[in-house]
């Protein structure tokens, strides 16, 4: 479909931040950021914005209002607040007592001048048909323009929007991951270098927010978003991360803290209860009416131990690979991605979902689930597309033989580095009677993936995003999509896309839940066109589900 993206933005009333953004210059205030709502549920919603004044240091009042879109008496709301420098100028209201199912609009309003105006909607209550959900992940600034989020404004109908995380990358600087983008020079990283600080990601933060495409996709619907390690640094775990150096950087925890300070501060996420913790915080439950329960966990920052690196974990003994022994260190049932309280917290709310009547229940999960086992692309491949393996890839060609000699797997940041977790986490969904959806990010492509235990019972279907923006693997060879490859040589991946960039439409009914690929033509041209390049479906089959099958 061809974007009518000035249609788009009047629509949603983004129109009328061009006349507040004049008009502040004389008093003083900017919404340079947009709006954005979150969190919704069936009588309450938050609401975000960030104001900027011309001469930061005191405090800034505002205004908000709600208004509902249909014509019936009542619903409407507003208050006042005030915000400063101690949260960097964010603003954030958990509206409470409002209608379950119905749209509203909302705004800001400071010192005279008026923010864009935004749309969300609370969660319905009782009999629910279907619900509509766009999920993203994995947004590098640098890489290309953000045309997937201006598509998801788009839409004509769209529920919700499930972020999985990454939707900040901490790296900066020249050279940086992203930086060989043909627009990489009109979109460097602010600051100019890795986030640190808590200024750093703040900064980050304001950088992606001020981006009119990701404006208008928080503008359109209410987000539900959790993180994954880009929001600290990559491959990030409760005591570190791979790109973090304690040596120069400083100590894990005042980053992780400042990471997470900056995260609250610019997202439209309900704030931690009294006494929990901000990590804590991530793990929370949707209820969209009687249909489907969407349950968020949270694998990075609250109890998951450092990977397992091949390079430093699998040893030599006289000369040879000690594969048993790394095979137990992987397979040690004490290494966690989570902790027994949110497996526990996940299988109360999964039984909970089965009896209260939901046809499904839907986890929101940041990296894949399936699991993929080494392949040799040398034995998988004919010959005259071995040999045509572009450079990109025929640099690990050597390492990704020997994996597949030694069956060791490579995709250890993901649920196979932590397979008895996994497993705890198959036995509790199973012990529930769940019809478990899993929805993923982080791997930068799409997949349709059928679950199953390590009895080879079948547990749940899985639905990957590929990236907003963020680079896949592409060929491998002249026409020969790198997915295409990974799918062949695992049966638990029915498709694998790691060409397309875009997100995962997700449409809940009774009788299916139906995932619909949706891929930008470019990123790097800002015309563009979306089409879905895969759709799948799932049924439910007794007490378990279908595997998915390509419609």
């Amino acid at each position: 479909m061809r974007i009518d993206r000035r249609k788009a933005l009047a629509l949603l009333g983004l129109g009328a931040a061009t006349p507040a953004t004049a008009q502040t210059a004389k008093l003083g205030i900017r919404f340079n950021h947009g709006v954005a709502s979150g969190d919704p549920l069936q009588d309450r919603v938050v609401l975000w914005t960030r104001i900027t004044p011309d001469q930061p240091g005191g405090q800034v009042s505002y205004r908000w209002s709600l208004n509902p879109i249909d014509r019936r008496a009542g619903g409407a709301k507003s208050g006042t607040g005030v915000t400063g420098p101690e949260r960097d100028y964010t603003a954030k209201v958990d509206v409470t007592g409002l209608d379950a199912g119905r749209a509203y609009t909302f705004s800001f309003e400071a010192e005279g001048v008026s923010s864009p105006v935004g749309r969300t909607r609370t969660l319905p209550k009782g009999p629910t048909t279907d619900v509509v959900m766009a999920v993203a992940s994995c947004t590098l600034f640098p890489n290309g323009y953000f045309n997937a989020y201006q598509a998801i404004a788009d839409l004509p109908r769209v529920d919700v929007v499930l972020h999985l995380g990454d939707y900040i990358y901490e790296y900066g600087g020249p050279g940086s991951y992203g930086m060989n983008s043909a627009v990489a020079g009109e979109r460097p990283h602010d600051p100019p270098r890795e986030c640190i600080s808590l200024d750093d990601y703040r900064r980050r933060h304001a950088q992606y927010k001020a981006d009119p495409q990701l404006q208008a996709a928080h503008a359109r619907a209410p987000w539900i978003v959790t993180w994954d390690d880009h929001e600290t640094c990559n491959d990030s775990y409760m005591h570190g991360g791979q790109n973090h150096q304690p040596a120069t950087e400083g100590d894990w925890d005042t980053r992780k803290a400042a990471a997470l300070k900056a995260y609250f501060e610019w997202q439209p996420i309900r704030d931690p209860a009294p006494g929990k913790g901000l990590a804590e915080a991530g793990l929370r439950s949707f209820d969209f009416g009687d249909l489907a329960k969407l349950i968020m966990v949270e694998t990075r920052l609250t109890a998951r131990d450092a990977q397992v690196v091949t390079a430093r974990d699998l040893k030599m003994v006289d000369g040879k690979p000690d594969i048993a022994a790394f095979r137990k260190l992987l397979d040690d049932p004490a290494r966690r991605m989570m902790s027994p309280q949110q497996e526990a917290w996940i299988g109360a709310e999964a039984a909970g979902s089965v009896k209260a009547g939901h046809a499904w229940q839907v986890l929101g999960n940041q990296v894949v689930m399936a699991r993929l086992k080494p392949f040799s692309p040398k034995a998988m491949l004919p010959p005259e597309q071995y040999a045509a393996i572009l450079p990109g890839l025929r640099n690990r060609l050597p390492e990704m033989e020997r994996a597949a000699d030694m069956g060791v797997p490579t995709t250890l940041d993901m649920w196979d580095g932590y397979p008895a977790d996994r497993e705890r986490l198959y036995r509790v969904l199973d012990g529930a009677g769940a019809r478990p959806i899993v929805v993923s990010g982080d791997s930068h492509s799409f997949w349709a993936n059928d679950l199953h235990d390590n009895a080879g019972k079948r547990i749940a279907a899985e639905f990957g995003t590929t990236g907003i923006t963020s680079p896949g693997a592409g060929e491998i060879a002249p026409g020969l999509d790198y997915g295409t490859v990974v799918a062949k040589a695992n049966p638990e991946v029915l498709f694998n896309d790691q060409i397309s960039k875009g997100f995962v439409l997700l449409t809940l009914s009774r009788t299916e839940a139906k995932a619909e690929m949706i891929a930008v033509s470019t990123i790097v041209e800002k015309a563009f066109t979306a089409r879905a390049v895969k759709t799948f479906r799932v049924t439910p089959e007794g007490r378990g589900l279908s595997a998915p099958k390509a419609v």
